[in-house]
């Protein structure tokens, strides 16, 4: 037989496990929500000790626990919770009713429970440590949620940004290392003026470096908060003191340049920064898919396609065809993308909808935002490690082509006029010659001089 425990709300009473640090609240929501499956982000969780940590502290320093062992207790439960250390123990769904409600009140329940353990009591001694009483105290979901929201994003925004610099670093490499590949640039898919695969390389580089800067400042829209505001904003039932205080511990604990918003009751029901940073992050996932398509087609075939590029080989690529071999790792980050993508649209929708004084739907953005986050540092290493570092050039398929295609003829205009361009096009056509072939022996140019027009340096110099 599991030993149990009573618990009672406003609605009753509820047998709860006697060991479990989760209460009757997170009990009613985990029957209420058996929702999407998943669970809080572990990111957010921890994000949420430090907002409880903090907020425990100015408790504590003003002088509302005169018990120095149970405002230790509570302070030690918190620090926990933002080490990790209970994630198991949040049960709700990522996806709620009640703005979050049901996140905040598992965490003040396992954060309570905690601290009684801590100081050597049972779970469910509320009269001791109370959930609300204590760990809730001055404080709502409505200010306490979003703000834990921002720090996880934040620190995931800091890792993504190092992924995308791995990124750019990796084309940026290839840039160098494939300078003097000449090869043919095409527009809407067709052959059009001679380029190299380095310059090809320095344009991706160059978006990701972009992408790395936004991201960058995405950090400045996040680190407004409105902690302290409590229900809407105007601080019903905290103190002043505790009010321009508990912010500035909460920077000094997690070192993110952290403010309490001039205007705590916009900042309480106003969400569009999160649809600012989604937007940024959809901004990376269109690089991320239009970049991973062209390196797919530079690599089609290999025999039967452009080849002009070799993806590392990375796993057989069919059940029924022999040495077929994928471009895997440019499909998977497609698939990330769109995911982004269709995230973004979430959160515009869920953010767009929240009525008056609170966004209802903030557990929906946080779930969408955070999923963003991740899965797009997660496709930008595996992209720039498991992809990029390894194209190799397939050098003689890029110098073939610019023998046989009539684009490298516009790389001879300067030297032989259209006319003359346009006669050894028909030629080559007509003829089935090589574009080399032809103009050296219609004596339009010599060998050396043909070969000058479509080096690296001619076809890369900025004009004629």
């Amino acid at each position: 037989m599991v030993q149990t425990r009573i618990e009672t709300d406003l609605l009753g009473t509820k047998q709860i496990p006697a060991d479990a640090l989760w209460g009757i609240h997170t009990a009613r929501a985990v029957e209420n929500f058996p929702m999407s499956g998943r669970p809080v982000h572990p990111e957010l969780i921890k994000a949420y000790g430090e907002v409880k940590l903090a907020c425990a502290q100015i408790n504590h320093h003003l002088g509302y626990w005169q018990d120095e062992a149970k405002a230790d207790a509570i302070e030690k439960a918190c620090w926990e919770m933002s080490a990790g250390l209970l994630n198991e123990h949040i049960l709700v769904d990522a996806l709620q009713g009640g703005a979050g409600t049901s996140t905040n009140m598992n965490v003040n329940e396992v954060i309570a429970n905690r601290a009684l353990q801590i100081m050597g009591k049972a779970p469910g001694h509320y009269e001791v440590i109370s959930p609300l009483d204590d760990v809730n105290l001055h404080q709502s979901t409505n200010d306490t949620y979003p703000t834990a929201l921002k720090i996880a994003a934040i620190r995931l925004l800091r890792i993504l940004e190092q992924n995308i610099l791995a990124l750019q670093e990796a084309f940026q490499q290839k840039e160098k290392e494939f300078a003097d590949v000449v090869k043919i640039g095409r527009t809407q898919l067709q052959d059009a003026v001679l380029t190299t695969l380095g310059r090809e390389m320095s344009a991706y580089a160059e978006a990701f470096n972009r992408d790395r800067w936004r991201i960058y400042k995405c950090e400045e829209r996040l680190r407004v908060v409105n902690l302290g505001g409590t229900a809407i904003g105007t601080g019903l039932g905290a103190p002043r003191q505790f009010i321009f205080r508990v912010t500035d511990k909460l920077r000094e604990n997690t070192n993110i340049g952290l403010a309490r918003s001039e205007n705590l009751i916009d900042n309480t029901q106003n969400t569009d920064v999160f649809v600012e940073v989604s937007g940024i992050l959809k901004a990376c996932a269109t690089n991320l898919f239009k970049i991973g398509n062209d390196l797919r087609l530079l690599a089609s075939g290999p025999h039967a396609g452009l080849g002009e590029i070799n993806l590392p080989a990375l796993q057989a690529g069919s059940s029924i065809m022999p040495r077929k071999v994928n471009p895997v790792i440019p499909e998977a980050v497609a698939q990330a993308a769109i995911k982004i993508m269709g995230n973004d649209q979430v959160i515009t929708l869920a953010c767009s909808s929240g009525n008056l004084e609170l966004n209802q739907f903030i557990p929906l953005i946080a779930d969408s935002l955070l999923n963003s986050l991740e899965l797009l540092s997660h496709a930008a290493l595996i992209f720039a490690q498991n992809c990029v570092s390894g194209i190799t050039a397939n050098r003689l398929v890029c110098k073939k082509n610019i023998e046989n295609s009539t684009a490298t003829i516009t790389a001879l205009l300067p030297a032989i006029g259209y006319e003359k361009a346009s006669k050894i096009a028909t030629l080559c056509k007509e003829q089935g010659r090589t574009v080399k072939d032809a103009v050296i022996e219609s004596g339009y140019l010599t060998e050396n001089e043909f070969e000058e027009f479509i080096s690296p340096e001619a076809v890369c110099k900025l004009g004629n």
